[in-house]
Formats: C-alpha cells, sequence, structure tokens
C-alpha cells in the first residue's frame, strides 16, 4: 500500500522538526515532594512534547533530561528546619535523596517519561555536573567575561553567620512587583536586584535584622549582553512558536535603567537632584511616583545610594544587573579558584542549574555506553533543538541569563575543546503562565498551599489530569486549576471540572473502540478486516493530523485537544450511522468496520503523547508493534502494520481502555 505522506500534496506547508532534539524542564528543589504546579504547570507539557518528538522523529533522535536541583539555601534551610522540628533524621544529602527518590516515583506515576532524571548533588550525575560546572566557567573566565563585585551581604549578628538566599526574607524593590517573598537578591517571582536594596529585610534564623557586611564574588557580565539579547528578541518576534510571554518579558529587562520615587519626596528630590549623576527626569501624569531615568547602570546604582542617604523612599525598575555565579554558602558546587587566593567559594544554585541540562545528557550518554562527547551533536549542531519547558517565574534564568552566557561562550578567546566556540544552540523557550490554585497563585512556601501531585492521583486517574491540564491553555494565559474534592465552596451537585477532558476518553472514545473489537469479534471472528478506508474518512484523518501536527509545533497544546475532541465525536457519530445494525451484509460490515478502525488507529496515534497509558494498552489489543507510532506512517490503515487475517486479541465485556478514578463511581 503507498504511502500518503508526500509534502507536495497538501496546500499548507507542513512544520518542520528538527533531526534531533533536546527536552529539558524547570528543576524541582530538593527540599520537598512535588506538588501539582511542578507536574500540571510544566512536566507534563514537556513530557508531551518528548513523546510527540519520539514519535515524529524517532525516539533515537531525542534526549529528554531533568532532575532534582540538590544545592542552594533553600534546601540547607529547609533540612535545618525539619531536623529542628524533628521531621526529619539524617544527612542533608540523606535529605536531598528522599526527596529525589520521591519526586521520581510522582513522575513515574504520571507516565513522565525523561531519559534521565538526576540529581545534581547525587551519584554520577554529580560527579560530571561538578566538572561541567567547573569547565564552563573557567570558559567564561578565560574569555574575561568574569568580574569580581564587592556587594553588601546580609549578616546575622545574633546567629553569628553570613545569610543566603531565603534564609533572609522582605519585600521585593522592584517597582510593580507585589511579591512579599523578596529573598537575598531575587524574589519569588524572579526579580532580580542588589542585596542592599530589599525592603525591610529579616533573618529566617534568629527573626532579627540582619546587618550587611562586605563580601566579594564572581559575577557574569550580563549587562554586556543588553544588545545581543534585544536582536535575539527582535528575532522571537517573528516567531510563531515564541509564546509574547516569553519575548515581553525578556524585554522588560532590556530597558535602559531608572528609579521609581514617590511623589511625596518630589521636592526632597528637586533640592538634591544635582547631586545625582546625569539624568532626565520623566513625568508620567496620575502616576503615584515619578520616574529619573539614567544612561549607565552604574549611574543609577550610584543614584539609589544618595537617594538612600537622605531619607528618599523608591523603587528600581527592572534592568539587567551583573550576574551573581558564586556565593559562600557550604552546600553548593565548589567554584574554580580562579586566582588562586584560596577562596572556598560555591557556586550559586541559580547558575548551575541552567547548564545542568547539559551535564545531564553528559550522564544519560554515558549510561547507555555513549560518549559523552555526543552531547555536542544535540546541544550544539545546527541539526538540532533545545526546547526548555519552564514556568513564566523563571524567564528571567533561562530566557536572559543562560542565552547570554551561551553568547558569552562566542567570544573570540582561545579555543577550548571542552566548551565549544560559537556553537551553542540558542534555545526555544516554552514558558507556560501561572497555574492558579481555586484562583489564586500558589507556592508551597505562600499562603495559599497547593495539593501535592501524589494527592491528586487519589482522586483522578493520570491521564485525566494530564488532559486536562494540556486543555487548560496556559501558554496563552493564568487559569486556575479547580479540582471539586480540594474545593470548599464547590456544590455537591456541581460537575468536576477537572474530569471533562478524560472523560471524553473513558466514555466516548472507549465506547468506539469496544464496539469495533466486540463487532469484530461477533461478526468476524475476530480478524481485522484488511479493506481500504473510505475516502471520506482518509480525508477526515488527515485533517486531524495536520492541524494537531501545526499546534503541536507551535506548542498549542489546547488546541491539540480541541482536535482530538472534535474528531472523536465525529468519530462517534460515524460509528453509530455506520454500525447500526446486525443484518448487515458482509462487505458493507467489513468496510464499516475498516473504517472505525482507521478512526481508533488515528485518534491513538495522535492521544499517545497525551495519554500513554490507554493508548499503550489498546496497541497490545490491536496486536500490533511500536511502528504505529511513527509519523512516517501516519496516514497508513491498521493493515499495513499487521498483513492479511490478523487477529485482534479477545477483548472481555466492559473492558476499558480509558477509565475513571473508582472515586468517581462511588460520587457518581
Amino acid at each position: 500500500m503507498a504511502k500518503n505522506n508526500d509534502h507536495k500534496n497538501f496546500e499548507i506547508p507542513r512544520p518542520e522538526f528538527p533531526k534531533r532534539a533536546v527536552i529539558t524542564g524547570g528543576m524541582p528543589y530538593g527540599n520537598k515532594e512535588l506538588h501539582f504546579g511542578h507536574v500540571g504547570g510544566m512536566f507534563v507539557f514537556a513530557d508531551t512534547f518528548a513523546r510527540f518528538l519520539r514519535d515524529r522523529i524517532g525516539k533515537e533522535n531525542v534526549i529528554f533530561v531533568g532532575g532534582t536541583d540538590c544545592y542552594g539555601s533553600p534546601i540547607a534551610e529547609g533540612w535545618r528546619q525539619k531536623v529542628g522540628k524533628g521531621e526529619f533524621e539524617g544527612s542533608l544529602t540523606d535529605f536531598v535523596q528522599r526527596n529525589h527518590d520521591k519526586q521520581q516515583e510522582t513522575l513515574n506515576a504520571y507516565g513522565i517519561s525523561p531519559n534521565l532524571f538526576a540529581a545534581s548533588g547525587l551519584g554520577r550525575s554529580k560527579e560530571i555536573h561538578a566538572e561541567v560546572t567547573d569547565l564552563f566557567l573557567r570558559s567564561l573566565y578565560e574569555k574575561g567575561q568574569l568580574e569580581k563585585i564587592s556587594t553588601m551581604q546580609f549578616f546575622d549578628d545574633k546567629a553569628g553567620v553570613f545569610l543566603n538566599g531565603r534564609q533572609v526574607i522582605g519585600k521585593c524593590p522592584v517597582e510593580g512587583c507585589q511579591s512579599e517573598k523578596g529573598y537575598a537578591d531575587e524574589c519569588d517571582l524572579g526579580h532580580q536586584y542588589m542585596p542592599e536594596d530589599l525592603i525591610d529585610p529579616v533573618s529566617t534564623l534568629t527573626g532579627e535584622k540582619p546587618s550587611m557586611r562586605p563580601v566579594t564574588n564572581w559575577y557574569f557580565k550580563l549587562c554586556d549582553y543588553e544588545k545581543l539579547l534585544q536582536e535575539w528578541v527582535a528575532d522571537m518576534q517573528k516567531r510563531k512558536d515564541i509564546r509574547p510571554v516569553v519575548w515581553k518579558t525578556i524585554s522588560e529587562f532590556l530597558k535602559p535603567p531608572v528609579i521609581y520615587v514617590k511623589r511625596e519626596f518630589e521636592e526632597k528630590y528637586l533640592s538634591i537632584k544635582d547631586t545625582l549623576p546625569a539624568h532626565e527626569y520623566i513625568e508620567e501624569p496620575k502616576k503615584p511616583s515619578f520616574t529619573i531615568g539614567f544612561e549607565k547602570l552604574a549611574d543609577c546604582e550610584e543614584a539609589a545610594r544618595i537617594l538612600a542617604g537622605n531619607g528618599i523612599r523608591f523603587r528600581t525598575g527592572k534592568k539587567l544587573v551583573p550576574f551573581r555565579l558564586t556565593g559562600n554558602i557550604e552546600w553548593g558546587v565548589p567554584a574554580p579558584d580562579f586566582e588562586d587566593t584560596g577562596d572556598k567559594l560555591t557556586v550559586w544554585v541559580w547558575p548551575e542549574s541552567l547548564w545542568a541540562p547539559i551535564s545531564f545528557t553528559e550522564t544519560y550518554l554515558e549510561s547507555i555506553g555513549r560518549s559523552r562527547s555526543e552531547w555536542k551533536d544535540y546541544w550544539c549542531s545546527k541539526d538540532s533543538t533545545v526546547y526548555q519547558f519552564i514556568g513564566q517565574d523563571n524567564i528571567y534564568f533561562y530566557g536572559i541569563a543562560e542565552p547570554a552566557m551561551w553568547m558569552a561562550q562566542q567570544k573570540s578567546a582561545e579555543k577550548s575543546a571542552d566548551i565549544p566556540e560559537g556553537e551553542l544552540t540558542m534555545p526555544v523557550i516554552v514558558a507556560n503562565h501561572h497555574i492558579l490554585f481555586l484562583d489564586k497563585k500558589a507556592s508551597s512556601s505562600g499562603d495559599v498551599k497547593p495539593p501535592m501531585a501524589d494527592d491528586l492521583l487519589n482522586y483522578y486517574t493520570p491521564e485525566q489530569l494530564r488532559m486536562h491540564w494540556l486543555g487548560l491553555g496556559l501558554g496563552q494565559r493564568s487559569v486556575s486549576f479547580m479540582p471539586k474534592p480540594f474545593n470548599p465552596d464547590a456544590k455537591p451537585d456541581d460537575q468536576d471540572p477537572v474530569v471533562k477532558e478524560g472523560f471524553l476518553l473513558s466514555n466516548v472514545y472507549n465506547r468506539i473502540i469496544r464496539t469495533a473489537f466486540y463487532t469484530a469479534q461477533k461478526e468476524l471472528d475476530g480478524v481485522l478486516p484488511s479493506r481500504t478506508p473510505s475516502e471520506n474518512i482518509l480525508a477526515e484523518g488527515k485533517k486531524a493530523v495536520l492541524d494537531y501536527e501545526r499546534h503541536m509545533s507551535r506548542f498549542n497544546f489546547h488546541q491539540c485537544t480541541y482536535v482530538l475532541d472534535s474528531y472523536i465525536r465525529n468519530g462517534s457519530k460515524y460509528m453509530a450511522k455506520a454500525l447500526n445494525g446486525s443484518d448487515m451484509p458482509k462487505e458493507e460490515l467489513e468496510q464499516a468496520l475498516a473504517d472505525v478502525f482507521y478512526i481508533i488507529k488515528t485518534a491513538a496515534v495522535l492521544l499517545h503523547p497525551m495519554a500513554p497509558f490507554g493508548t499503550e494498552k489498546l496497541r497490545e489489543y490491536l496486536q500490533v508493534d511500536e511502528r504505529i507510532w511513527s509519523w512516517e506512517n501516519i496516514f497508513e490503515p491498521l493493515p499495513f502494520f499487521t498483513g492479511a487475517d490478523h487477529k485482534l486479541k479477545f477483548l472481555q465485556p466492559r473492558e476499558d481502555f480509558f477509565t475513571r478514578h473508582p472515586s468517581q463511581f462511588e460520587n457518581a
């Protein structure tokens, strides 16, 4: 049977996909289990696209890596608190190992399928990650892209220790940010600032207001890459596969530095304005503050010091600042001692988490007996694309800091055999908007506590949840997750919004599959009809495939669910008409069954990345091999994979491929 997948046959050009690909997801911290936002806001999307690409370009050409973010103050502080409360016994490494194992179990339960779910501070991945970190930083240093900067760091006088990261908390100083979770030099919404700008800081160790003491660390010259980042953003704006939230968020940091001053201090500002570095006064009527703008970041910082010294309250605008690479926290990857000073610095957790997927790729390749150097075939080749799935809070790191450091590796310095010059692929950033919980932004460190991902499995099947999250449209806007069992305002008669997409499978699609199998068993002794599907059935299947493929290439997962909803419901209507009697002539029955099985097969291939458990069970009952998932054969009917007189696996009465959770029957 001739294949019908020539691109020239279609009026709309089909999207092109790379020959190889890496898919990564934001790394969860090693201080806790996974809450629903980790899985429903990011991992399900990364997994669905990874599964799709495996089917589309071949699983041997796709590497999906993720892992536990083991280092940094959130983990060390979480361990300290649990040990202090008697909730955990064991070392910090034991604590991280336990949480990493639990995260892996949760991902397995949801069908999340990374080639490797590693850990930056455990096992072989720890060793390789430390090597990659050392090489990466030394390469930046040799290219002159690092600088030493002395800044003020928080110090808890009562405890007698420096405070890092989440050991200090205050209000974010960035204008327009409403976060009450401002940490040492970043808030929980990803805004960066200098430590001395944090408003009302408090030590989490003692509850005291910390003092400031000078420390010296290594910083990446991020400010030097403003023009290159602007050019990159301009290119992104032309692409249909880059969500506006990505380039809009990046653009906010690429504007000239500004300071917003409360109007109540305007008279005081006017009295000292001549002492400030050269700046522009920007009048913005009807706003509670006025703006002063600067050409240079150093001038902006000097002005901030003068304003603060004169008791003038202000907030800074979003801007590029030098990106800190090192710190003095013990629980971290050792930093290179570039100048043989004897300083025992560690690498700040955010920078090393950006290149962790590279080290995890190397770890995976080694684990399957391939050379670690092959990582370049995936991260540095024009034939390969890196897709990074993240939440919008982390765009600053993945969309600004990481690309700038990738650009820095292209600096014309001495060639490094370990970090390729001018080759690191700029990532395709797939950022979802916030997934809210009961209409509020949920955070495990906030007031609205989200359910743990495992807790949801007491009420829903993994595939019900996967389909629901994929259908929310998080690529377009923030959306609330409203599970009825966790909603105190839900009424007994209210329909649970989470099960709608899942019922399409457990009710409609199941009915199509069962009817086809039972009819074949009763009328054809369980033999699959070998007839060619009708032309209209082939045409409708082709349209569904092409619509789905186009939406998937742009990461419009909710549109893919709409395509499936329409295709499966139309297939159900066709089946009801085509198999509406028991006295059909055999030829007519065989043709109708051939058409229905084609619908079943096409829907299964499109569903395979989204609902892997049910579709694999269907493949088992169809008695076909994994070639059925390959898009090389996407338009072929089932006999292409089986040959003549192929017998299906016997389907017992009331057997389901896509199920409802037992609790949903109890509450029905």
